[in-house]
């Protein structure tokens, strides 16, 4: 039952921020970046940070998250505020840099840092390599969970997913809370959306999947790359279009509109259908991980997958 009132929190929340928002002329402006040619309300990622928020509090309350994982993840809210804030005025990306680094490291100390990084043959345990690597992780993560937001339902849909998915391979119902608080703004945000999420919904979900990657990877080493494997579609089209623009020689902190899905939307797919495309690849994703027991196989045949789509939206949209 408490899930099916977060979904209606944010599902009602999500609806006066858009209402407020188109009073108040409160738009995103369109730019070279954009996959949008008119101007749509945004704020709508208050209205999941507020569930999320409320969620994770119940859950505390009630004794039904660990300690180290729930005062990490409320950690969060700072990530939101600083996003809200950029929303409205713009902040300096080093101000931004900054504040992002300080919270990700406390974070990371909250839930004792990264113990090992798990390969095949070998593991390395020790901490100054690990931790730097989960800081890393966690600051891409919440850059590129940012630059990826950018058409009609698709870093809602990747959420939900991702909280559905975590459910039925851990259980937890910080999982349940997560793709309640996402599903009630996707309601307004898929398909002709009527509200975005903007950086204040964009920075802390990728904030919350980091920490709950490096969370889930102290409890056992190889939840590391089932969750890396599961987060899949979107570290690998960041990744690669930025390896890609750099080699291009690139100024790599100038908008662009290079990723997978938006080359997609421009080679004329509706952002539903790119939305849907993407779903379907994160289920295929899904289904390696579920159904195969070796972690390492499940990894590579999900970059195996990921390869070929990347390389079927360049047949679709050269990447110029």
């Amino acid at each position: 039952m408490v899930y099916i009132i977060l979904f209606l929190i944010s599902f009602s929340l999500t609806y006066f921020i858009k209402e407020y928002a188109i009073k108040k002329s409160l738009v995103a402006t369109v730019n070279e970046r954009s996959s949008h040619t008119v101007p749509i309300p945004h704020g709508g990622g208050i209205a999941v940070s507020l569930t999320w928020f409320i969620g994770l509090i119940y859950l505390y309350l009630n004794d039904q998250i660990e300690s180290s994982l729930f005062f990490a993840l409320i950690l969060g809210v700072v990530i939101a505020v600083v996003g809200l804030v950029d929303d409205i005025v713009e902040l300096s990306p080093k101000l931004r840099m900054v504040v992002f680094t300080g919270v990700s490291v406390i974070g990371i100390f909250v839930i004792g840092g990264l113990e090992s990084i798990s390969f095949v043959v070998f593991s390395i345990e020790n901490q100054i390599i690990t931790n730097v690597f989960a800081l890393l992780l966690v600051l891409w993560y919440i850059n590129l969970t940012n630059f990826i937001d950018g058409i009609n339902g698709y870093l809602g849909t990747k959420f939900v997913f991702l909280g559905l998915a975590g459910f039925l391979l851990f259980s937890g119902g910080h999982f349940l809370v997560l793709a309640m608080s996402v599903l009630g703004f996707l309601y307004w945000n898929f398909g002709k959306a009527k509200i975005f999420m903007g950086d204040v919904g964009s920075t802390l979900l990728g904030y919350t999947i980091a920490i709950i990657t490096i969370y889930y990877a102290n409890i056992e080493s190889t939840n590391l790359w089932i969750w890396i494997t599961l987060y899949g579609v979107f570290w690998f089209d960041a990744t690669f279009t930025l390896i890609r623009r750099k080699l291009n020689g690139e100024k790599l902190s100038q908008a662009h509109k290079k990723h997978a899905y938006q080359r997609l939307t421009q080679s004329g797919w509706s952002h539903s259908k790119v939305t849907l495309y993407a779903l379907g690849l994160n289920l295929v994703i899904f289904s390696f991980v579920y159904f195969i027991s070796n972690v390492a196989v499940s990894f590579v045949a999900s970059l195996v997958l990921l390869y070929g789509a990347y390389r079927f939206v360049d047949g679709k949209k050269k990447f110029e």
